[in-house]
Protein backbone atom coordinates (compact mmCIF):
# COMPACT_ATOMS: atom_id res chain seq x y z
CA UNK A 1 0.00 0.00 0.00
CA UNK A 2 2.92 2.10 0.72
CA UNK A 3 4.70 1.50 -2.67
CA UNK A 4 1.03 2.78 -4.32
CA UNK A 5 0.76 5.88 -1.84
CA UNK A 6 4.74 6.70 -2.81
CA UNK A 7 3.89 6.52 -6.63
CA UNK A 8 1.10 9.12 -6.34
CA UNK A 9 2.49 11.50 -4.05
CA UNK A 10 5.80 12.04 -4.77
CA UNK A 11 7.59 13.40 -8.04
CA UNK A 12 9.28 10.73 -8.85
CA UNK A 13 6.25 8.37 -8.93
CA UNK A 14 4.14 10.35 -10.74
CA UNK A 15 6.70 10.69 -14.02
CA UNK A 16 7.02 6.74 -13.54
CA UNK A 17 3.30 6.52 -13.29
CA UNK A 18 3.24 8.41 -16.85
CA UNK A 19 6.15 6.70 -18.34
CA UNK A 20 4.24 3.20 -17.64
CA UNK A 21 0.90 4.17 -18.87
CA UNK A 22 2.57 5.82 -21.99
CA UNK A 23 4.27 2.48 -22.50
CA UNK A 24 1.03 1.17 -22.69
CA UNK A 25 -0.88 3.37 -24.94
CA UNK A 26 2.06 2.99 -27.48
CA UNK A 27 2.04 -0.65 -27.14
CA UNK A 28 -1.75 0.07 -28.06
CA UNK A 29 -1.21 2.86 -30.78
CA UNK A 30 1.23 0.27 -32.73
CA UNK A 31 -0.88 -2.41 -32.45
CA UNK A 32 -4.30 -0.76 -33.40
CA UNK A 33 -2.49 0.64 -36.12
CA UNK A 34 -1.65 -3.56 -37.34
CA UNK A 35 -5.44 -3.86 -37.36
CA UNK A 36 -6.66 -1.34 -39.09
CA UNK A 37 -3.81 -1.57 -42.01
CA UNK A 38 -5.34 -5.05 -43.00
CA UNK A 39 -8.08 -2.86 -44.51
CA UNK A 40 -5.38 -2.83 -47.54
CA UNK A 41 -5.87 -6.96 -47.78
CA UNK A 42 -9.66 -6.60 -48.76
CA UNK A 43 -13.26 -7.06 -46.87
CA UNK A 44 -12.36 -10.74 -46.35
CA UNK A 45 -9.11 -9.99 -43.99
CA UNK A 46 -10.57 -6.95 -42.07
CA UNK A 47 -14.03 -8.50 -41.51
CA UNK A 48 -12.55 -11.57 -40.12
CA UNK A 49 -10.41 -9.61 -37.77
CA UNK A 50 -13.47 -7.51 -36.56
CA UNK A 51 -15.31 -11.02 -35.78
CA UNK A 52 -12.48 -12.23 -34.23
CA UNK A 53 -12.30 -9.82 -31.87
CA UNK A 54 -15.88 -9.64 -31.17
CA UNK A 55 -15.25 -13.38 -30.32
CA UNK A 56 -13.69 -12.58 -27.28
CA UNK A 57 -15.72 -10.15 -25.63
CA UNK A 58 -14.31 -10.37 -22.46
CA UNK A 59 -10.68 -9.78 -23.47
CA UNK A 60 -11.87 -6.79 -25.57
CA UNK A 61 -14.34 -5.29 -23.00
CA UNK A 62 -11.07 -5.86 -20.83
CA UNK A 63 -8.78 -3.93 -23.00
CA UNK A 64 -10.77 -1.40 -23.79
CA UNK A 65 -11.72 -0.20 -19.80
CA UNK A 66 -7.23 -0.76 -19.80
CA UNK A 67 -7.02 1.44 -22.29
CA UNK A 68 -8.82 4.00 -20.76
CA UNK A 69 -7.49 3.62 -16.88
CA UNK A 70 -4.28 4.21 -18.56
CA UNK A 71 -5.52 7.35 -20.71
CA UNK A 72 -6.79 8.79 -17.08
CA UNK A 73 -3.72 8.29 -15.26
CA UNK A 74 -1.80 9.03 -17.77
CA UNK A 75 -3.52 12.79 -18.57
CA UNK A 76 -3.91 13.03 -14.54
CA UNK A 77 0.03 12.57 -14.06
CA UNK A 78 0.81 15.02 -16.87
CA UNK A 79 -1.69 17.71 -15.05
CA UNK A 80 -0.60 16.94 -11.97
CA UNK A 81 2.85 17.57 -12.92
CA UNK A 82 2.54 20.36 -14.67
CA UNK A 83 0.64 22.32 -12.21
CA UNK A 84 3.54 21.26 -9.28
CA UNK A 85 5.97 22.38 -12.18
CA UNK A 86 4.11 26.28 -12.47
CA UNK A 87 3.65 26.16 -8.48
CA UNK A 88 7.82 25.67 -8.34
CA UNK A 89 8.30 28.29 -10.15
CA UNK A 90 5.62 31.54 -9.92
CA UNK A 91 7.55 34.44 -12.02
CA UNK A 92 7.67 33.09 -14.92
CA UNK A 93 11.24 33.36 -16.80
CA UNK A 94 12.55 35.82 -19.58
CA UNK A 95 12.77 32.86 -21.44
CA UNK A 96 11.18 29.85 -20.66
CA UNK A 97 12.33 26.64 -22.42
CA UNK A 98 15.63 25.87 -23.05
CA UNK A 99 16.99 26.52 -26.23
CA UNK A 100 16.36 23.07 -27.65
CA UNK A 101 13.10 22.97 -26.80
CA UNK A 102 10.72 21.81 -29.59
CA UNK A 103 7.24 22.35 -30.43
CA UNK A 104 5.91 18.97 -29.85
CA UNK A 105 7.84 19.46 -25.95
CA UNK A 106 6.09 22.44 -25.50
CA UNK A 107 3.08 21.38 -25.93
CA UNK A 108 2.75 18.46 -24.47
CA UNK A 109 -0.49 18.69 -22.01
CA UNK A 110 -2.49 20.79 -24.71
CA UNK A 111 -1.87 18.13 -27.59
CA UNK A 112 -2.59 15.34 -24.88
CA UNK A 113 -5.66 16.16 -24.13
CA UNK A 114 -6.75 17.25 -27.57
CA UNK A 115 -6.17 13.76 -28.38
CA UNK A 116 -8.42 12.37 -25.70
CA UNK A 117 -11.21 14.08 -26.86
CA UNK A 118 -10.45 13.01 -30.16
CA UNK A 119 -10.33 9.50 -28.91
CA UNK A 120 -13.73 9.70 -27.03
CA UNK A 121 -15.03 11.10 -30.44
CA UNK A 122 -13.82 7.95 -32.31
CA UNK A 123 -14.76 5.09 -29.54
CA UNK A 124 -18.42 6.58 -30.46
CA UNK A 125 -17.91 6.86 -34.27
CA UNK A 126 -16.36 3.33 -34.62
CA UNK A 127 -16.92 1.24 -31.87
CA UNK A 128 -19.92 2.34 -30.17
CA UNK A 129 -21.18 3.53 -33.82
CA UNK A 130 -23.69 6.20 -32.67
CA UNK A 131 -24.97 7.01 -36.04
CA UNK A 132 -25.34 10.63 -36.00
CA UNK A 133 -21.94 11.10 -35.52
CA UNK A 134 -20.98 9.41 -38.44
CA UNK A 135 -22.51 12.32 -41.00
CA UNK A 136 -23.32 9.89 -43.79
CA UNK A 137 -27.26 9.37 -42.61
CA UNK A 138 -26.40 5.79 -41.94
CA UNK A 139 -26.29 3.31 -38.88
CA UNK A 140 -23.29 1.37 -38.96
CA UNK A 141 -24.65 -1.32 -36.89
CA UNK A 142 -26.41 -2.28 -40.17
CA UNK A 143 -23.51 -3.12 -41.99
CA UNK A 144 -23.42 -7.12 -42.42
CA UNK A 145 -21.21 -8.97 -44.90
CA UNK A 146 -22.10 -11.99 -46.94
CA UNK A 147 -20.78 -14.21 -43.93
CA UNK A 148 -22.93 -12.21 -41.24
CA UNK A 149 -19.89 -10.35 -39.68
CA UNK A 150 -19.50 -6.58 -39.06
CA UNK A 151 -19.25 -5.01 -41.97
CA UNK A 152 -16.08 -2.85 -40.87
CA UNK A 153 -14.63 -2.64 -44.45
CA UNK A 154 -17.35 -1.01 -45.56
CA UNK A 155 -17.41 0.88 -42.14
CA UNK A 156 -14.03 2.49 -42.93
CA UNK A 157 -14.25 3.13 -46.37
CA UNK A 158 -18.14 5.14 -45.84
CA UNK A 159 -17.16 6.49 -42.68
CA UNK A 160 -13.64 8.00 -44.31
CA UNK A 161 -15.42 9.03 -47.33
CA UNK A 162 -16.75 12.05 -45.77
CA UNK A 163 -14.28 14.84 -45.96
CA UNK A 164 -14.79 16.47 -42.47
CA UNK A 165 -14.42 13.08 -40.69
CA UNK A 166 -11.24 12.30 -42.90
CA UNK A 167 -9.85 15.61 -42.29
CA UNK A 168 -10.33 15.64 -38.28
CA UNK A 169 -9.10 12.28 -38.01
CA UNK A 170 -6.00 13.45 -40.26
CA UNK A 171 -5.52 16.30 -37.72
CA UNK A 172 -5.52 14.37 -34.74
CA UNK A 173 -3.14 11.59 -35.64
CA UNK A 174 -0.87 14.35 -36.55
CA UNK A 175 -1.21 15.77 -33.12
CA UNK A 176 -1.09 12.23 -31.60
CA UNK A 177 2.42 11.52 -33.48
CA UNK A 178 3.64 14.74 -32.56
CA UNK A 179 3.28 13.93 -28.91
CA UNK A 180 4.79 10.77 -29.88
CA UNK A 181 7.85 12.25 -31.25
CA UNK A 182 8.67 13.57 -27.28
CA UNK A 183 6.53 11.51 -25.66
CA UNK A 184 8.52 8.00 -26.11
CA UNK A 185 11.82 9.72 -25.87
CA UNK A 186 10.31 10.87 -22.39
CA UNK A 187 9.10 7.65 -21.66
CA UNK A 188 12.23 6.08 -21.76
CA UNK A 189 14.06 8.87 -19.74
CA UNK A 190 11.13 8.63 -17.00
CA UNK A 191 11.63 4.64 -16.45
CA UNK A 192 15.51 4.93 -16.51
CA UNK A 193 16.34 3.88 -19.58
CA UNK A 194 17.80 6.82 -21.17
CA UNK A 195 21.58 6.46 -20.63
CA UNK A 196 24.19 8.88 -22.32
CA UNK A 197 25.35 6.07 -24.95
CA UNK A 198 21.58 5.36 -26.02
CA UNK A 199 20.52 8.90 -25.69
CA UNK A 200 20.59 9.91 -29.71
CA UNK A 201 19.62 6.46 -30.50
CA UNK A 202 16.45 6.79 -28.40
CA UNK A 203 15.81 10.16 -29.55
CA UNK A 204 16.16 9.09 -33.69
CA UNK A 205 13.97 6.15 -32.26
CA UNK A 206 10.89 8.61 -30.97
CA UNK A 207 10.78 10.62 -34.16
CA UNK A 208 11.10 7.92 -36.91
CA UNK A 209 8.45 5.60 -34.81
CA UNK A 210 6.21 9.15 -34.77
CA UNK A 211 6.15 9.64 -38.44
CA UNK A 212 5.72 5.87 -39.64
CA UNK A 213 2.89 5.71 -37.14
CA UNK A 214 1.63 8.88 -38.97
CA UNK A 215 2.37 7.27 -42.64
CA UNK A 216 0.14 4.11 -41.48
CA UNK A 217 -2.75 5.63 -39.85
CA UNK A 218 -3.31 8.48 -42.56
CA UNK A 219 -2.49 6.27 -45.19
CA UNK A 220 -6.10 4.67 -44.76
CA UNK A 221 -8.23 7.73 -45.08
CA UNK A 222 -6.29 9.15 -47.63
CA UNK A 223 -6.76 5.69 -49.58
CA UNK A 224 -10.53 5.75 -49.04
CA UNK A 225 -10.50 9.73 -50.23
CA UNK A 226 -8.57 8.72 -53.59
CA UNK A 227 -10.29 5.35 -54.75
CA UNK A 228 -7.22 3.08 -53.61
CA UNK A 229 -9.44 1.02 -51.68
CA UNK A 230 -13.40 0.94 -51.28
CA UNK A 231 -14.37 1.39 -54.73
CA UNK A 232 -16.71 -1.16 -54.49
CA UNK A 233 -18.53 -0.11 -51.59
CA UNK A 234 -21.81 1.20 -52.78
CA UNK A 235 -22.14 5.25 -51.59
Amino acid sequence: MNLITNLFSSSLGRKFVMAATGLALFGFVVGHLLGNLQVFLGPETINNYGALLKSNMELLWGARIGLLVCIALHIWMAISLSSENRAARPVRYAVDEPAEATLASKTMLISGLIIFFFILYHLLHFTVQVDWLNGTGKDFHDFVDEKGRHDVYSMLVIGFRHPLVAICYLVAVGLLCMHLSHGVAAMFSSLGLKTKPWEATIEKFSKVAAVLIFVGYASIPLAVLVGIIGKEVAK
